[in-house]
């Protein structure tokens, strides 16, 4: 199976290298990306050919898979790209930046009949896994509500102009919320068993705490999802402390009927508290591969379970949260 990188501006290209270094069956071909910078950043000692574009790269070679994760703006282009080519995508997350790319990305990935994915880790992590354990059997009862937070830090002298840039960045509601924003929906539908996508409404506010700093740039974000009649709040941020020992300090806590847990994915932990049995902290399992998931599936001829359907779906909610606080936090029904 022959894997190639189209775009190369986040440290999630290693999503691809490290499958490629794990499996005999696949093969890294070529890589696509103009920025000599990146080049050297992402992708030292890579002895693959090297392109300028996804265009340029697709023309030459034969690729059964493409890795999209070069700057968020371009990632909708490279995707359609990959798969009007034939292959499937596997991508960093945002996968475009507009509803307008979105489109386009549905009706190549239609036409095509190829998988896009987005690597949505959280659903893999040991946390994530067992919150989903005890709520298949039954722990927490019926999700009433959901909250999550992820603040990350910055780190500004780190990031190039473009990420400081609206119109190649794209907006922080289309981009740091979209993983909680995945998992709600993936919980919400076990819950009860849906198997066509939900469908609610998603308000969100955001705002630039530091524009001294990064005018233009909105560093925060707090987004109200109705989905499948659950709320769920997800707030997310820029502004990490830098001074911590932690990127992030993710977490997210479910609310049952019957009890409550909190995963805190920054200290690998998951506590639960219901109404017959004091707080506790729910053993962990063995960590995976961000993207072993997908090659897993496409070597065994199925299909990913971060699906199209799923990876397109939280795309929407994402950009129409970001279209939502363009527009004083009106909402948005997906």
């Amino acid at each position: 199976m022959k894997v190639a990188i189209l775009g190369a501006a986040h440290q999630h290209v290693d999503y691809a290298l490290a499958e490629v270094e794990h499996r005999e069956e696949l093969e890294l071909v070529a890589v696509a990306e103009a920025d000599e910078t990146l080049r050297r950043r992402f992708l030292p000692g890579i002895e693959v050919p090297s392109y300028r574009s996804a265009q340029e790269l697709l023309a030459e070679h034969d690729v059964d898979v493409a890795l999209v994760a070069g700057i968020y703006s371009q990632r909708g282009s490279a995707t359609v790209a990959a798969l009007r080519a034939g292959a499937h995508v596997l991508a960093d997350k945002p996968l475009c930046t507009s509803l307008e790319q979105l489109a386009q990305v549905s009706a190549a990935a239609e036409e095509a009949q190829r998988h896009v994915s987005i690597v949505f880790e959280k659903r893999f992590y040991p946390a994530t896994l067992a919150l989903r354990q005890l709520l298949a059997e039954g722990v927490l009862g019926t999700i009433a509500m959901i909250a999550s937070t992820g603040p990350h830090k910055l780190l500004q002298e780190n990031r190039p102009a473009w990420f400081l840039d609206p119109a190649s960045y794209g907006g922080i509601a289309a981009d740091l919320p979209i993983h909680d924003i995945d998992l709600v929906l993936e919980l919400v539908a076990e819950q009860y068993g849906a198997s066509a996508p939900l469908q609610g409404t998603v308000s969100a506010f955001t705002g630039n705490a530091r524009a001294s700093d990064h005018p233009g740039f909105d560093d925060h974000v707090s987004l109200l999802l109705h989905a499948g009649g659950v709320p769920a709040t997800i707030e997310a941020n820029w502004l990490g402390p830098e001074a911590a020992d932690v990127h992030g300090h993710y977490r997210m806590r479910v609310t049952g009927s019957k009890g409550t847990a909190e995963v805190d994915w920054a200290y690998h932990r998951l506590t639960v508290t219901t109404h017959d049995r004091p707080r506790w902290e729910e053993p962990l399992g063995p960590a995976q591969r961000p993207a072993q998931y997908f090659f897993d599936a496409l070597l065994a001829g199925e299909e990913p379970e971060v699906s199209t359907a799923a990876s397109l779906q939280a795309t929407e909610i994402a950009l129409k949260a970001q279209a939502s606080a363009l527009h004083a936090g009106v909402p948005q029904a997906f």
